[in-house]
Order: structure tokens, then C-alpha cells, then sequence
């Protein structure tokens, strides 16, 4: 298996991605005119995205359209949908698709959540490299990035980065 599933995703320094209502507006406060802090660099590297059904209908929600571009993009969903596009909307066994995308020639395989989808990933030990942007907020509630169980994975620490608006960054691979 030649390609990566990887996460670049955002949390709060206690480990929330969301409030309870969805919200993610904590997320502005690192806002700065030109640093989308390695999103663009990271999203060059791979050509399939892969993400659950409530993010995909939060990033419709938000008024983007095309996040992804020319990707193909797998929506994880408990209910059969019409495909549209690049978009697939996948209800089979995600541990089937994940294999078989890795088993085939492209890029890195992005994982853009939600929580529901990186835990099932994480409980297979299917990710293969993790980005975590540390937010410089204690929401106190909300949806864990890792709120599920999982067997243990060791992970190696690539790059550690600071950025001006208090974000800090965490790159992983597992070993």
C-alpha cells in the first residue's frame, strides 16, 4: 500500500472540534489575511477525499461548494444517495473502501472528519498521519476529536510550529 490516509483537522486545546450545536466559529479567531497554516501545501498531496455525512453537509452549510476542487470525494452516509459529480456517497463498510483506495495508484487519501468517521478510522488503525491544529481555546464541551475508544497507536512526531495568532501545529506519522 503505497498511499496515506491522512488528517489535517482543528480542535480546541481540550479537544473539541465542535460545540455541541455543530459550531465551529471558535475556529475564526486564528483567522489572518494569507496563513491558511499548510492547508494548501498539505492539500496538493492528495487526490481522494474522504469525510462523513454531517461534515459534508456542514461544509454545504457554510456556502462551499468546491473545498476540494477536481478531488474525488467520498461522503461517508448511512443513507444511499445519488452520486453527484466527484462526490460518492459511500454506505458500504468504510474499512473496505479505505483498503481498497490505499491499494490503488494516486495520492495521499485525506480524512476531513468528523469525529464519527476519524474514530472508526482510528479504532481499524487506518490513519496513517496526523495534523492537528492546536486552537488557543477551552470550549469545555462539544464533539471530541477523540471521543471514541481505540486500540493504542504509537506516533512519531515530524514538526512542531507556532503560529502568530496562538495556533499551534502538530504534525504525526504513526510507527
Amino acid at each position: 500500500m503505497n498511499r496515506k490516509l491522512c488528517l489535517f483537522i482543528a480542535m480546541s486545546l481540550d479537544g473539541f472540534i465542535a460545540k455541541t450545536d455543530d459550531d465551529i466559529s471558535f475556529l475564526n479567531q486564528v483567522e489572518l489575511e494569507g496563513e491558511d497554516y499548510g492547508y494548501s501545501e498539505f492539500i496538493n498531496t492528495v487526490d481522494t477525499v474522504i469525510l462523513g455525512r454531517k461534515t459534508y453537509d456542514k461544509v454545504l452549510s457554510m456556502g462551499v461548494e468546491s473545498l476540494y476542487g477536481s478531488r474525488q470525494v467520498f461522503v461517508i452516509t448511512r443513507t444511499p444517495r445519488p452520486d453527484s459529480g466527484k462526490t460518492v456517497f459511500f454506505s458500504g463498510k468504510l474499512t473496505d473502501l479505505v483498503l481498497s483506495l490505499k491499494n490503488q495508484p494516486g495520492q495521499n487519501i485525506y480524512c476531513d472528519g468528523g469525529a464519527e468517521t476519524i474514530s472508526h478510522l482510528l479504532q481499524e488503525n487506518l490513519i496513517d498521519e496526523m495534523t492537528v491544529s492546536v486552537i488557543p481555546v477551552l470550549l469545555g464541551d462539544g464533539i471530541r476529536l477523540f471521543g471514541y475508544k481505540f486500540p493504542e497507536q504509537k506516533l512519531q512526531l515530524v514538526k512542531s510550529q507556532s503560529f502568530e495568532k496562538g495556533l499551534v501545529q502538530l504534525h504525526y506519522v504513526k510507527i
